[in-house]
C-alpha cells in the first residue's frame, strides 16, 4: 500500500461552511416589504397602521426576540459543533493510545495488522501508518494535504479514501502520532456528520427566525389594526363632543384592558363635565330669573325714595330697606359661591379630621335662642365624640342650613283637631362606615314627589313662598355631601321631615364623588 503525496488544495475554514449560507435565503418579494411595498389604494391606511404605537412596540419586541432567538440558536449550533469535535478528539486519543500499546507489544507487524483490520470496517474512521519517509504501510487514506504527516498533532485537512475515485475530496479531523523507530500513525474522523448536523441546526434556526418574523409581523398587524379601530372610534366620539354634543361617550369593549379603563374614566369625566355644564346653565338661568326681581325691586325703592322723599327720616327708611335687600342678595351670592366651591372640589384641600359631635353641640347652642323665640323645642343628641374626616366649615354650614330650614318651616303644626308645639331633634351617630347627621322635625314635611326637586338651585315649594330665602339651602347641603363622597337623604318623619346627611367616617378614604 502506498500513499499518494499529490499536493491537494488547502481548504479554508470559511470554505468548510460553504453550502449553508443559502439555506434560508428568502425569495424576492416574499418578505414584509414584498407584501406591502407595492402601491395600492390601502396605502394610506397601512401607513397610518404602521405609525401606531402598538405596531411599533410589536416591531421592537419582535426585533429583540429575533435577536435573542438568533443568539440562542448560534450558541446552540456552536456548542453542538464543539461537542462533536470533543467527542472525536477523545475517541481518536483513545484509539492512538491503544494502537501505540499494540506497537509497543508486537512491533510494526502487529500494528499494521490491527490498523488494516480496522481500516476495512465501514464508517467514518480514518487510519494510516507510514514509514519515516512517508511510504504507506496500512490504512484507508488514499491522499492527504501535503505536509500533514510530517507535522505531529491535530490537523483539520482534506483527504481522499483509497476506494474513492480521483478528485474526490472529504474533510477530516486527524491526529498524527510519531512512533518509536520513525514510524508515523494517523488516526482521524470524517467531519461530514458534524457538518451535516451543523447545517441542520443552522437551517432550522434560519427557518425558525423567518417564521417568528412573519408571525410577529402578522400579529403586530392584527393587534395594531384592532387597537387602531378602537382609537379611531374614540377619536370620532371626541370630535362629536368637541362639536358641542356633550352626550357622546367613548365606546367600551368590555375587555377590561387599558383602553377600556381609559374609556371608562374619560366617560366618568365627561359625565361630570356634562353635569357641571348643565348646572352652570341652570344657575345662569336661575340667576337671570330669580335675581332680576330683587334687583328691580331694589332699583324701584331707590327711585321712589328720590321721587317722594322730602326729609331725613324718609331717606333713612329707604336706605335701610335698600341695605336689607342688598344683604339678602349678598347672602344669595355667598351661597352660590359656596355651592360652586363644594361642587368644584376646591374644598378637598382643607379636609381634616374633627369631632362632628362638637359641631352639632355648637349648632344647638347657636339656634336654641331662635327656636325658643318661635316656640320650638330644639333637642341635640351628641353625647359621645364622633370623628369625621372632611371640611369643617362646609359641614357646619350644611348642618346649619338643615336646622335653619327646620326652624323656618316647622312652626306650629296641626294634628287633627289638636295643635302641638313643633319639635326639632338634631342627632349625630356612627353607623357602619358612615357618620349620620340627622335633623328631624314634626312639621308639614316635603311630599315624596318633591324631594328630588328641592335640592336643585332656587327651587322653592308653595308652602315656603311666604318665608324669606333663596332656595339654595338644600342645594348647598347636597353639594357638600357630594364633595365628601356622601349623600343627602330626605325621609318622612311621620309627621314632618327627616334630613339625613351621611358622610364617610374618619380614617376611611372618601370615594370619588358620584356624578
Amino acid at each position: 500500500m502506498t500513499q499518494s503525496d499529490a499536493v491537494m488544495p488547502r481548504v479554508s475554514g470559511a470554505d468548510l461552511d460553504k453550502g449553508t449560507g443559502d439555506v434560508a435565503e428568502p425569495k424576492a418579494g416574499r418578505g414584509p416589504s414584498g407584501w406591502f411595498g407595492s402601491q395600492s389604494p390601502r396605502m394610506t391606511a397601512l401607513g397610518n397602521l404602521f405609525r401606531t404605537t402598538a405596531f411599533r412596540l410589536t416591531l421592537v419586541y419582535l426585533t429583540v426576540f429575533a435577536l435573542f432567538a438568533a443568539s440562542l440558536l448560534a450558541y446552540f449550533a456552536f456548542n453542538t459543533r464543539r461537542l462533536i469535535t470533543e467527542q472525536i478528539t477523545r475517541t481518536v486519543n483513545a484509539e492512538i493510545t491503544g494502537l501505540a500499546e499494540q506497537y509497543n507489544t508486537g512491533g510494526i507487524r502487529r500494528l499494521v495488522f490491527v490498523v488494516d483490520a480496522r481500516a476495512r470496517r465501514p464508517g467514518s474512521s480514518l487510519y494510516l501508518v507510514t514509514t519515516f519517509n512517508g511510504e504507506g504501510l496500512a490504512g484507508n487514506v488514499g491522499s492527504l494535504t501535503e505536509g500533514v504527516m510530517s507535522s505531529p498533532g491535530w490537523t483539520e485537512t482534506v483527504y481522499r479514501r483509497l476506494d474513492d475515485p480521483e478528485g474526490t475530496e472529504h474533510h477530516a479531523l486527524v491526529r498524527v502520532f510519531q512512533l518509536p523507530g520513525g514510524y508515523r500513525l494517523l488516526v482521524g474522523r470524517d467531519l461530514e456528520e458534524r457538518e451535516r448536523l451543523y447545517d441542520i441546526v443552522v437551517s432550522a434556526g434560519q427557518w425558525s427566525i423567518a417564521l417568528v418574523i412573519v408571525l410577529g409581523l402578522a400579529g403586530g398587524f392584527f393587534v395594531a389594526r384592532r387597537v387602531l379601530r378602537r382609537i379611531d372610534a374614540m377619536t370620532e366620539t371626541s370630535r362629536i363632543i368637541m362639536a358641542g354634543d356633550l352626550s357622546g361617550r367613548l365606546p367600551v369593549a368590555r375587555t377590561d384592558d387599558e383602553l377600556d379603563r381609559l374609556a371608562i374614566n374619560l366617560n366618568v369625566m365627561l359625565d361630570r363635565i356634562e353635569a357641571l355644564m348643565r348646572g352652570f346653565k341652570e344657575v345662569s338661568d336661575n340667576i337671570a330669573h330669580d335675581l332680576k326681581t330683587p334687583l328691580t325691586r331694589l332699583r324701584n325703592r331707590a327711585e321712589e325714595a328720590l321721587r317722594t322723599g322730602h326729609d331725613e327720616a324718609g331717606y333713612r327708611t329707604a336706605l335701610e330697606s335698600t341695605i336689607e335687600e342688598s344683604d339678602e342678595l349678598i347672602r344669595t351670592f355667598n351661597a352660590l359661591l359656596m355651592i360652586a366651591r363644594a361642587e368644584s372640589g376646591g374644598a378637598s384641600t382643607y379636609m381634616a379630621e374633627f369631632d362632628a359631635a362638637d359641631i352639632v353641640r355648637g349648632i344647638g347652642e347657636l339656634y336654641d335662642p331662635v327656636a325658643d323665640d318661635k316656640g320650638i323645642a330644639l333637642t341635640v343628641e351628641a353625647a359621645e365624640p364622633v370623628p369625621l374626616n372632611g371640611n369643617r366649615e362646609l359641614v357646619t354650614q350644611a348642618l346649619a342650613n338643615l336646622v335653619d330650614n327646620a326652624i323656618k318651616y316647622a312652626g306650629q303644626v296641626r294634628d287633627g283637631a289638636e295643635t302641638k308645639s313643633a319639635t326639632i331633634v338634631v342627632i349625630v351617630k356612627n353607623e357602619g362606615d358612615q357618620v349620620l347627621l340627622t335633623v328631624a322635625d314634626n312639621g308639614l314635611g316635603i311630599a315624596e314627589a318633591d324631594r328630588g326637586r328641592v335640592v336643585e338651585r332656587f327651587v322653592r315649594l308653595e308652602a315656603s313662598r311666604s318665608e324669606p330665602g333663596s332656595g339654595l339651602g338644600l342645594s348647598l347641603v347636597s353639594a357638600v355631601a357630594h364633595q365628601h363622597g356622601g349623600v343627602l337623604r330626605l325621609e318622612d318623619n311621620e309627621p314632618g321631615l327627616r334630613a339625613v346627611l351621611a358622610l364617610p367616617r374618619a380614617g376611611r378614604k372618601p370615594p370619588p364623588p358620584a356624578v
